[in-house]
């Protein structure tokens, strides 16, 4: 599994935003992937210190369009806690 299949896009929340102010990072991520997987493609990918991380799975929530219910996808978000002084700056892409 390639870093780029382990992390698929970064978090841009007001939440997430926030976050960044206590040097951590949201990313979304594979159903699949473990927190040592997740940091090692965060320190491989940006070239910075990962000192934590924690996970979250997200449920799909049951929706209805035009009256048709649908089910939206299950994720799951990973918080990256960067070292002192790292940060990544998730605007400007790869």
């Amino acid at each position: 599994m390639s870093h780029y299949d382990v992390i698929l896009s970064p978090v841009i929340t007001e939440k997430a935003t926030k976050l960044t102010e206590t040097n951590q990072v949201v990313f979304r991520v594979s159903l699949d992937a473990t927190k040592p997987k997740i940091a090692k493609a965060v320190e491989d990918l940006f070239k910075v210190k990962v000192t934590g991380v924690n996970t979250v799975r997200v449920k799909g929530k049951n929706k209805a369009f035009r009256g048709k219910p649908y089910k939206r996808s299950d994720y799951k978000k990973a918080i990256v806690t960067l070292a002192e002084g790292q940060q990544i700056d998730i605007t400007t892409g790869l």
